[in-house]
This record gives C-alpha cells, structure tokens and sequence, in this order.
C-alpha cells in the first residue's frame, strides 16, 4: 500500500516546524517532528543523568523511550506520558540533542522509530534528513533555510515570548556552530536531496511559505 510522504529539511531555526505542522493540518495528514525526537532523547538522558560519551547507554535509552505528537494548534510531545513540550525549546536540550545526533548508531536506532510515522492518508516529516535518508522515496521533498541572523532573530523572540532569558549573539553563535557539525557530521549530514524543492524563508511569511509548499505537492 502507497502512503504519500512530504519531507522538509533545513536548519535548525528556519520555520519547518510551523510550516510542516500548518500543510500537516491542511492536508489531514500525520506529522513527524524528527528535531523533537532527539530532543526528547535529549530530555531522556539528562533525567536519567546518562553518560554522553556511551553510546550503547544512548542507544538503550533511545529503544525504551515511548514517544507522543499531539499536532493541535501547538505541538504537545509526551515522553513516557509526561509533558515535556516547554523543555523542548531549551539551547541545552538542542545542544546535547545535536551531539548525539552526530552518533552514526543512535541514528540507526531511532530511523524505524521515525520511519513508523508514514500511515495513511499521508506523512509530513520535518527534520535534517527526512529526505536524504528517513524517506528518500518521498514524491515531495522541500528543503527550507534562511539566514543565519534571521534564524537567531526568530529564536530570540520565541524564547522571549516563553518567559526564557536569551542573548541574540549568543544564539547566533549556537546556531553557527549547530550548522557546521550538522553539515560535517559522518552519518546522514544536513543536505539538500537532489530532487528536493529550494525555499529560502529570509523575507517570507510563513504563510507563504505554506502556499509554495502546497503548490509543490497539488
């Protein structure tokens, strides 16, 4: 049975996340926040006060975690039935989460994880390799980016809004080097999938985003 999957890759900071779940919404299809996976397994280890430099310690704690997505007007994430969806946002719980993506076998051990989100009618994944690796038979691929200063603006005043002390140049700086071991990591680096569509966000709103990337797939 076919389930049709549309896949937006892109940085860390470039709207993925509100325009993958807004074409989710559209559509009525299923959402896969790849990003928030990792980040939870981030919120994982640091509960459970794990050895970051054990990978098989990671990969245990990635298998036992049991995940949900409420994809309402916000995204809810449970890990093990708690909410923990304000933590997500956390540049501690990015930071370690991009760490421990650049691990080749905890990558491994969370792709069937990822991969069990394609049901019917349809999957809207979002993430670094959801179309190069996770899905490259997807019909629809985007890979969606903006400016490094654009991206630090928009973290900044989401945290802001959360009630989270932020520095701009801080994160600026965060996002800089979260791009560079994305990109240079061995296993699965961020990249655009050769059939994918291009999308630069710098000047866009979001809702016109959300047009193109419907254009794409009607």
């Amino acid at each position: 049975m076919h389930i049709p999957v549309l896949t937006i890759d892109g940085p860390s900071g470039a709207g993925k996340g509100t325009v993958s779940r807004l074409v989710a919404k559209k559509l009525g299809w299923h959402y896969l926040d790849s990003g928030s996976i990792y980040r939870s397994l981030a919120i994982a280890l640091l509960k459970q006060s794990a050895d970051l430099a054990n990978e098989a310690e990671i990969i245990k704690v990635a298998q036992a975690m049991a995940l949900e997505f409420d994809c309402g007007d916000e995204l809810v994430v449970k890990l093990n039935g708690e909410d923990i969806t304000d933590q997500l946002a956390l540049e501690s719980t990015g930071n370690i989460a991009s760490q421990i993506a650049a691990l080749p076998g905890v990558r491994r051990g969370l792709l069937q994880k990822q991969q069990n989100f394609r049901q019917l009618p349809g999957l809207v994944a979002d993430g670094r390799d959801m179309g190069t690796v996770v899905f490259p038979d997807a019909e629809n691929k985007v890979f969606l980016t903006a400016s490094s200063a654009k991206r630090a603006e928009r973290r900044y005043k989401q945290l802001i809004e959360k009630g989270i002390d932020a520095n701009l140049v801080n994160i600026m700086n965060e996002i800089e080097e979260r791009d560079r071991r994305d990109m240079e990591r061995k296993t699965a680096p961020l990249a655009m999938a050769s059939d994918a569509l291009y999308i630069d966000s710098s000047d866009l709103a979001i809702e016109a985003v959300v047009e193109e990337v419907l254009n794409l797939i009607h």
